[in-house]
């Protein structure tokens, strides 16, 4: 817009814009304590529970808390924010083995007690057993509608670490002063295991919670002692399982975890000793089986930015010091900064963050049916536990979904096995390990010249050994074998590459010797030999097995009569290798 020539001192400050982005910059600082950065808990629900299973936003008057207005400011982001801030969660309630259900019910009683003192909210549940042998949960104390809020818990209250390179200045100057970039660099649960162990056995005072600290002594009791999880168990206990993914999984983990352990010692004398490798342990698979992880939005809602701008916009108009255009600039500045920070950053830089929520991690996990979501919540800066549809009823437990989880997470990390896991995988070993000859006889059919060097060259034989220098510990098929799953069966490029593998001499040429070709159906009898080879394969493997169905069926039956009296172990490995084979003769049958 032109200027008048009677104020030419407007036209030329460009000063404002400079306040302006100043002001929203530095009102959204990036904290490097962890407790800041993750975005914990009070009011509000949104739904976007675990990996890949958001949920719709729902909203009602609830007698949990004030809904009224909370909902509105809920909604108000959801529509707002183009992804949710937590779209994958692996929180837990693991039972420890080493501690009576009875036991972990009166520290849960004090815990509980510390929440409700500390401004964690809760109506309509509460920590409780299903029975003796059943661990802990949130069980309703009242019949549960949609969409009511049942906890909500402040973001101060929550352990939280952003990966990668994130650190908590508290830990950092107790523990790393001297040398604090392996703590810097660890991994997201060894950073959070570090926070578990300084509260627990260090200081439990936690200086972010309040202006006078709060003592998180009461949540650290409340929490597990010892896992049932496979990283204890002995390698003849490993090998009955009788699932090698598993097994490589398991190893793999217990070296990464030595390794980190190793790096933080070497790093701090202080560290090592303070916190033995059994802490370290804990605090690892504390921080596994209960963190919700999820892709980072940014710091919670802040009013100083909007609110100093209005400020400055009054300011600047009542001094004369410009145009109302300038200011509406400026403050558009503000809200595009805000955006910026809070929502496309992290995305662009693709930042994870990993928070552990008190009493919200008690929740246990349901595969399909879950009935309670766990969301961030924007404006309220705080996490809520909110009910699904169809609601929960009085004295039943209310569950959440961790994300689609297969039995081999589940076992590894929170110590269960779900029976008939709709999100459960199978990995057969990679083609090439394969008995070549078998599938020949099972379709009648030669493999011709060419055809096994080509699947080689195109990565589909999977590889010879698997990488020793691997430091992901989901890396539970770093061989590249074939994964079969439940909801979809035999991964579409392994029929693709069994096409091109079983075709014929006349089949290959047509196809131009390319194995992109056989993406889709080539003909039936080629289609017939691929499903063949692949169900022969699936046959050698569960034929190959040091037990069958029926038998595992029967120990199973024999196990759980004993009671008490069983080693828990030994149930949990019989129903995982059962879930697996049970698995195989499923897929087998659908390929039929």
């Amino acid at each position: 817009m032109m200027q008048s020539s009677n104020s030419p001192t407007t036209t030329k400050r460009p000063w404002p814009w400079a306040v302006f982005l100043i002001t929203a910059l530095c009102s959204h600082e990036r904290y490097c304590d962890a407790f800041s950065v993750s975005q914990s808990s009070t009011l509000v629900r949104r739904q976007v529970r675990s990996n890949n299973d958001h949920r719709q936003v729902s909203s009602s008057s609830v007698s949990v808390l004030s809904a009224a207005t909370v909902g509105h400011h809920r909604r108000s982001y959801a529509s707002y924010s183009l992804s949710p801030l937590f779209a994958s969660t692996k929180t837990a309630s693991s039972s420890g083995s080493g501690v009576s259900t009875s036991s972990r019910l009166k520290r849960a009683a004090a815990f509980t007690d510390w929440a409700k003192e500390n401004g964690i909210k809760y109506s309509g549940i509460q920590v409780s057993s299903g029975d003796a042998n059943s661990g802990l949960g949130l069980y309703a104390t009242q019949s549960l509608k949609p969409t009511d809020i049942v906890i909500q818990v402040p973001t101060k209250l929550t352990l939280s670490v952003e990966s990668p390179v994130d650190y908590n200045t508290v830990m950092e100057k107790t523990l790393f002063e001297s040398n604090p970039k392996a703590y810097r660099n660890a991994r997201w649960w060894a950073a959070l295991s570090i926070q578990l162990n300084y509260y627990d056995k260090i200081n439990p005072i936690n200086p972010r919670a309040d202006n006078n600290g709060v003592s998180m002594r009461a949540w650290m009791e409340s929490l597990p002692r010892v896992y049932d999880t496979p990283i204890h168990w002995t390698e003849s206990s490993l090998e009955d399982l009788q699932y090698r993914p598993m097994i490589d999984a398991v190893r793999l983990q217990k070296r990464l975890w030595r390794e980190q352990y190793d790096a933080l010692t070497r790093a701090s004398s202080v560290f090592a000793s303070k916190i033995s490798y059994d802490d370290f342990v804990w605090g690892c698979e504390t921080a596994r089986s209960r963190a919700f992880s999820g892709a980072y939005s940014g710091s919670a809602f802040n009013p100083i930015p909007y609110a100093t701008s209005v400020a400055l916009v009054a300011l600047y108009l009542g001094l004369g010091l410009g145009t109302i255009e300038q200011a509406a600039n400026g403050a558009a500045l503000v809200v595009c900064g805000s955006i910026l920070k809070d929502f496309v950053l992290p995305k662009l830089l693709k930042k994870q963050k990993y928070v552990i929520c008190p009493l919200i991690d008690m929740a246990n996990h349901r595969g399909v049916g879950a009935s309670g979501n766990v969301a961030f919540e924007y404006f309220s800066d705080g996490f809520s536990l909110s009910v699904l549809e169809p609601g929960v009823s009085q004295g039943s437990e209310m569950f959440i979904q961790y994300g689609p989880r297969n039995n081999d997470q589940l076992l590894q990390y929170y110590g269960f096995v779900e029976n008939d896991n709709v999100h459960d995988v199978y990995i057969l070993p990679p083609i090439r390990q394969w008995d070549i000859g078998a599938l020949e006889e099972a379709c009648g059919r030669k493999i011709g010249p060419g055809r096994l060097e080509k699947l080689d060259r195109a990565g589909l034989l999977g590889k010879e050994t698997a990488s020793s220098s691997t430091t992901n510990t989901e890396a539970a098929n770093d061989i590249a074998g074939v994964v079969l799953t439940r909801a979809t069966g035999i991964d579409p490029a392994v029929i693709q590459a069994l096409r091109a593998l079983m075709s014929s001499d006349a089949e290959w040429e047509e196809a131009g010797e390319a194995i992109g070709n056989f993406a889709a159906q080539v003909s039936p009898q080629n289609e017939r030999a691929a499903r063949t080879a692949v169900r022969r394969a699936m046959e050698l493997e569960l034929e190959n097995k040091a037990t069958t169905i029926e038998e595992d069926k029967n120990l199973l039956n024999i196990l759980q009569s004993k009671g008490s009296d069983v080693d828990v172990n030994e149930i949990l490995s019989v129903k995982f290798r059962l879930a697996k084979k049970k698995l195989l003769r499923e897929t087998i049958d659908n390929m039929r």
